[in-house]
């Protein structure tokens, strides 16, 4: 006959749901995982079957109820440490979609905008395309599957324990965040340097014949010369945007070291 008591019960919550909310919380904010046209029901079965699959590696879990402080606390800590490390790879698609931004505010194109089911709110036209490019990209190089063994390895580096995290580790996240402005200047650089000098000569056109309407013959002019450039630039972003993934798995293991306190 087989017998199970509290603790062993309480283990095996443990065992699924600690992981389960680690990895539930790194889907709903990682890039393409946490997507809004994924449907919810399909994130949770996902994260669910994950936490099953590892949850015999993971080791004994704390010997804590499920629904005390102490366990409430720790399915905190997992949601906090999920939510972390996705957040780390959408700032990288955070990013691209600000180089976006800059180059369809050079090129004239700033107003044209409409609604992006995956930020919830209007979009530039070219940032959704350079996002979309990005996205291939992060799927070409099975990024997603490089953001899951991520999050599998955190439990080595950073198990789950009572003690709380230690709180430097979101210096690592919050210094992170500037490579909004700098990765995303960085990527729509050549873009800007040759539409400004444009506007430049532009400007100088309309000081030395003024009978020439600059606003007539300037948007053209940029527009034309931006898409032109785009197509000669854009497939030649891959490289730097390989770097700046790796860069972000990188990262992703930093953060989960530094909240480990090592």
């Amino acid at each position: 006959m087989i017998s199970v008591d509290i603790d062993q019960l309480y283990m095996w919550m443990n065992s699924f749901l600690w992981p389960f909310f680690r990895i539930l919380a790194l889907m709903g904010t990682a890039p393409v995982l946490g997507d809004s046209t994924i449907p919810v029901r399909a994130k949770v079965g996902f994260a669910a079957l994950v936490a099953i699959a590892i949850a015999p590696s993971l080791g004994p879990m704390p010997q804590v109820p499920t629904a005390s402080f102490a366990g409430l606390w720790i399915s905190l800590q997992q949601v906090l440490i999920g939510m972390a490390m996705g957040l780390v790879m959408r700032i990288v698609f955070a990013a691209v979609q600000t180089a976006g931004e800059f180059i369809g505010l050079q090129m004239g194109l700033a107003f044209a905008s409409f609604f992006d089911p995956a930020t919830g709110a209007n979009t530039a036209v070219l940032s959704r395309i350079m996002n979309l490019v990005a996205t291939l990209l992060f799927l070409a190089l099975n990024g997603h599957l490089m953001m899951l063994a991520g999050i599998m390895r955190s439990f080595d580096v950073l198990p789950i324990r009572v003690g709380g995290l230690d709180p430097n580790g979101w210096g690592v996240l919050f210094e992170w965040s500037s490579e909004v402005m700098v990765s995303g200047m960085l990527l729509a650089l050549p873009l800007i340097i040759v539409l400004l000098t444009i506007n430049l000569s532009l400007g100088i056109l309309n000081r030395t014949a003024q009978q020439l309407s600059v606003f007539a013959v300037g948007f053209p002019i940029s527009l034309m010369t931006g898409l032109l450039l785009l197509a000669v630039v854009l497939p030649q972003t891959a490289p730097f945007l390989t770097r700046f993934f790796d860069e972000g798995y990188s990262t992703m293991a930093r953060l989960a070291q530094a909240l480990a306190g090592s």
